[in-house]
This record gives C-alpha cells, structure tokens and sequence, in this order.
C-alpha cells in the first residue's frame, strides 16, 4: 500500500492536469481577474493623491525615465518622448497665452493622423482643457453640430481642410469658435496660424497650478459616436475612464521595447487611448500612418520593425484580400490587437502572415463594459466567468427585435437569456462602473439607460448590440441593434444620413438601413426612399448633394424607390424586411440604383452589377 507522501505527490502530480482537462482557462482567469483588481487599486490610489495623479503624469514619468526614447514614428521624422514634452508645453503656453484659453474649456481637433495629435493631447492635458476629437470626414452640418455640443471654444486643424473650414467660417464666427491653422502661414484671410507663436514658446514644464482643478472625473476628451440615433454624439470620456483603457495594451502583453503600428484614426477611441495612450502607459514607441493602406501596411512594419499592430475587421480582411507575396512572413509582429474579426478571416490571416498572437476586443466607446479574449478562441470577442461577473455586473437579457425593446415578464423585469441563446448586453450603472453619457442634452444620455432590470429602481447602461455566450464563457458578437450600423470601421446613424437626404426636393421620405454584401465586414449602406408626387428620381443630383454633406463611408451605396414606407404602431420605421431583402434585383420588384462613383451617379442595379458585387469584382 503506498505511503501518504507517495499519494500527496500524486496528487500534486495530477491536480494540474485534472485542472486543464475541467478547467482549462483557469489560470488565464485568474490572471485577468488579478490584473482587473490591481488595476482598480492603482486607479483609486493614483486619483485619491493630491494632487491627483492622472494621466499625464504617467506620460511625464516616461519623459523622465527615457527622454531619448523614440515616442512617434512619422514617415521619416522621429520624436523622442522629451520631443513630444517640449512641444506640448510650448503649445500649452500658446493656448493659454497667445489663444487665451482658460482650464475646462475645450478645444477641438480636425486633424489627420499626425505627430501633432499627441503633443496637442499632452499639451492641453497639461492647462486642464478637453480635447475634442473631430472625425475629419465630417463636413458643414455634422461639423457645426459636434463642434456645438461639446461647446468647443478653439478649433486646430491644418491647411488640408481649407475649403472646409471656409464653407462655415461666417457660422463659426457667430458662435464665437476660433479657428487656428497647425501650420507658418494661414491660407485664409483673418485666420491665425500658430506654428510661429509655438516654436517661439517656451518649453520649460507647465506649472501644475494651470491644471489645478482637475480630478478622476474631469473630462479629458471627447469621442464622437454615432450611437443609435441622430448626429454624432460626444462621449465624455473622463481621466479615470483613460487611465484604465490605456492599460489594455499591458494586460494584452506589451512591453516598453515594443513598436506599435497605428493607421486607425486618432478621432477613434481604440487608436488614441488603447494605442497611443497604451503606448504611453506602457513607455513603449507608435509608428503612426495618416491612413491605412493595404499595399504599404507589411512594407511599413517590417520598415518600422513594428511588433504590435491595432485592427478592425475589415482591415484584416484587406490584408487577406490582397495578392499573396512570397515575404508575406516576413516581419516582426508578434501581437495584433482590436475588434470585428471574423473566424474565418481570423483564420486565414493566421494561416498566411503566421503565427500573431490576435487580442480580440469588445466595447463601446461610452459604455461602462468591456470584454477581451485573452485566450485566443478565434471568433469570441471576449471571455468572462463568474468572478468576472463579480466585478462587472452585466447580463445578456431577452430582446425583440419586432418590437424594438427588451422582452419584460409579468414585474416588468427583463429576461436573462440561457447559455447559447442571443441577446442585448447590458450592464450595471455603479460606482465602480459608471456611465459619463455624452456632453450637452441629457436626454441624450438618459436613452442609452435601461431602467427596471432585474429589479426595481436599477439602471443599466444599454449597449445596443446582441452578444451570445457559450457553454465555455466566450462571448460572440451578434449583430448591433438600432438605427445604426458600421460599414468601413465606421458607425453610421441612420437618423442623419436620412435626414440629409430628405432635404432633397424630389424626396418625401427615406428610410436608410444596412445590408451584408458577401465578402466583406460589417453592413453597407442603402436607403428605401418615397418621391414625392409628381417627382421623379435624380440619381446625379442624390449623388452630389450626399458627396457634399455625408462622409464617404455614409453615403447609401444602394437606393430602392417605394410607392411607401411602412412603420410601426409608434410610428418607428420598420426596417427588418427591407434588411432582409438586401439589394437583389431578382428578388425586388422595386426600382433600384447603385452608387457608381466612376459616373458620380446613381444608376440603375442589373443582374450583372449584383453579381460583380457578390463575386467581389467591384470595390466597395
């Protein structure tokens, strides 16, 4: 019979290899689980300082530790991280001295992905003031609207977007918004450029006293999202919410040696705070790329020796998509981070570039949740267990989708779905999870609340997408529900673009929605559309007035004529069947057009366009 030593030591023996075979993330959990709570522990310890450690002061800690360092890779330019603090206190004396901005106030950016960027964030950290992150595809309306709500006071941008600015220069003056260029002279009469006034700035460090007022839940910037409904949003993403986003990029492994690639734009959440913020937390370098682009992407990496590099789905599909090369292995990334892959692209891109350690991601820009898939299980965009579940308290309940609200039982509860079963995720509004809404009208924010949940008197913030869980505890994205949908890395409201559209003298009524078009991420563009009586359809004239008031990626690729739009009893748009139909001529009766920006028209949909389109043998 074997002594009790020889049977301890079998167990210890065998308890590893029980545990991987019952509990194979186990030890992943728990390492996730431990970092979540270490980092809630610094967050608190940082912000209850006084004054209060932000992050800023993880940015001036990097200047001090390696000053020499390279910060931003630009083309051929090369900014140490004690480059990037010169600059950033020279731009922070102009702003406060020569502009005559005062802490709080905030200052918009409508910038492309430039060196810039980051010492302007850093500067404006520096006098306490929001930075508002403009999407530089916007133009006169959307761009009068976003700047309005988060009550920009100063708007940079540089002489690339002259005619834009010009196009609303008289209602920018109105409001009392000044216009600065990023550059020596100024193209347009009346207009200040600052590049001057910063070089001749001093760049001794900013005295803390010109940021005195901040604390964890002073705004630090602005991100514009499309939400559900209407003109972009700006979310209040506060010094607490930046902190603990910028250590993603540590929790998914990278280190201060490493070199990140970013050709996301900055105006997004998941390029400046994931990647040039994670950059910053961790004291690693970024090589920053104005614009993605298939063909330069492996050439810049290996260029750059880039080891980390941020995605969206449809980037990586590009990337897939494009003529395979015989050095297509041949490069220094090790780790991929971002959302919206697909399996099958995720394993494609696997199979061709190597073996890349991929971070799937979820998480909506002014949510109060957020998933990872620290494990690897291709196709999940996160991972969760009940401990998980402790800390951040959400639940995927029963939605209806005809009725476009969360199914309630005979209390008015809403009804967690099962294991397997699709439905909305949502997520408890805590102390530790809270939810800072958008800038300007609350009612904004008071539509993204879901109230009554699982018991009377909650609050949830609702996501607005459908997630599934396994048996496993992987989460999948489902679909996202609304008047939104994403098409190019970009949300689209449904609400603007419909009611751009409507301005139009022949229109009387649009009902724009998304449609899946084979081959690619996300959803397309399409608008069902009414004529008015007596009117009849201009495709050249649609075309031009949407290149001129929509981005790109809004513009409706498809238009279907209807006799009518059908609603619902409370007079919402009914949208499911039109989705469902797409954009087939065989299976349509109604007249349709496509966008062809060869002919800057819309022009009639044939068999023979629709089957280009599904044989992807036209660009989209």
């Amino acid at each position: 019979m074997p002594d009790l030593y020889t049977v301890l030591l079998g167990l210890l023996v065998l308890l590893p290899l029980l545990g991987n075979v019952f509990f194979p993330y186990l030890w992943q959990d728990l390492t996730f689980l431990l970092f979540s709570i270490r980092l809630g522990l610094k967050c608190q310890r940082s912000f209850q300082r006084s004054p209060p450690f932000v992050f800023l002061d993880v940015f001036l800690e990097k200047v001090q530790k390696h000053p020499e360092k390279p910060l931003v890779l630009f083309g051929d330019e090369v900014y140490s991280y004690r480059d990037i603090d010169k600059l950033s206190s020279q731009v922070a004396r102009v702003l406060k001295g020569h502009v005559g901005l005062k802490e709080g106030e905030t200052v918009a950016v409508f910038l492309k992905n430039i060196p810039a960027y980051v010492w302007i964030w850093m500067g404006l950290e520096k006098i306490g003031s929001p930075m508002a992150c403009v999407n530089y595809n916007i133009r006169s309306k959307s761009l009068l609207h976003v700047l309005s709500s988060c009550e920009a006071k100063v708007l940079l941008t540089t002489p690339d977007f002259k005619t834009t600015i010009e196009d609303i220069l008289p209602t920018l003056k109105t409001e009392g918004i000044r216009v600065f260029y990023l550059s020596d002279d100024s193209p347009t009469e009346g207009l200040d450029a600052l590049m001057g006034h910063v070089r001749s700035s001093s760049a001794e460090p900013v005295p803390v006293s010109f940021r005195a007022h901040v604390t964890a839940k002073s705004t630090s910037v602005y991100i514009f999202t499309s939400g559900t409904t209407g003109l972009p949003k700006a979310a209040v993403i506060n010094q607490r919410k930046v902190f603990v986003i910028a250590n993603m990029f540590r929790l998914c492994g990278v280190q201060s040696n490493d070199i990140s690639y970013i050709a996301l734009p900055l105006y997004h959440s998941a390029a400046l705070l994931i990647g040039l913020g994670g950059c910053l937390e961790v004291g690693a370098t970024c090589a920053l790329r104005t614009k993605f682009s298939v063909s330069q992407f492996w050439d810049d990496c290996r260029r750059y020796h880039i080891s980390v590099i941020q995605y969206v789905g449809e980037m990586m599909r590009y990337l897939c998509n494009a003529p395979k090369k015989n050095n297509d292995r041949d490069h220094s990334v090790r780790l991929a981070v971002g959302n919206g892959m697909r399996a099958e692209v995720w394993k494609q891109f696997l199979k061709r570039f190597g073996l890349i350690q991929i971070y799937e991601f979820y998480g909506a820009t002014e949510g109060n949740i957020g998933f990872i898939n620290y494990s690897g299980k291709v196709g999940a965009v996160g991972r969760t267990s009940f401990l998980h579940k402790k800390l951040a308290r959400f639940e995927l309940i029963r939605y209806s989708v005809d009725q476009d609200e969360p199914v309630r039982d005979k209390k008015g509860h809403c009804i967690p779905v099962a294991v397997g079963e699709t439905g909305l995720l949502v997520c408890k509004i805590t102390e530790h999870t809270p939810f800072s809404g958008y800038a300007g009208n609350r009612q904004k924010s008071e539509k993204k609340i879901l109230r009554d949940v699982l018991q009377k008197g909650d609050s949830y913030f609702n996501s607005g997408d459908l997630l599934m869980v396994d048996h496993e505890g992987f989460l999948y994205f489902q679909d996202r529900l609304g008047d939104t949908f994403r098409w190019k890395g970009e949300n689209v409201a449904t609400t603007e673009v419909e009611t751009t559209l409507t301005t139009l003298e022949f229109i009387q009524e649009v009902n724009v929605y998304g449609v899946l078009v084979p081959g690619h991420e996300g959803r397309i563009g399409m608008a069902a559309i009414r004529l008015k009586d007596g009117q009849s359809f201009d495709g050249g004239k649609l075309y031009s007035h949407a290149k001129d008031y929509l981005p790109s990626y809004a513009m409706p690729r498809f238009i279907r004529i209807r006799e009518s739009l059908e609603i619902t009893e409370t007079f919402k748009q009914c949208k499911s069947q039109l989705v469902k139909e797409g954009f087939d001529p065989a299976v349509i009766s109604d007249p349709l057009f496509f966008l062809d920006d060869s002919k800057e028209c819309y022009i009639p949909m044939t068999q023979e366009i629709y089957n280009s389109i599904a044989e992807m043998r036209v660009k989209l």
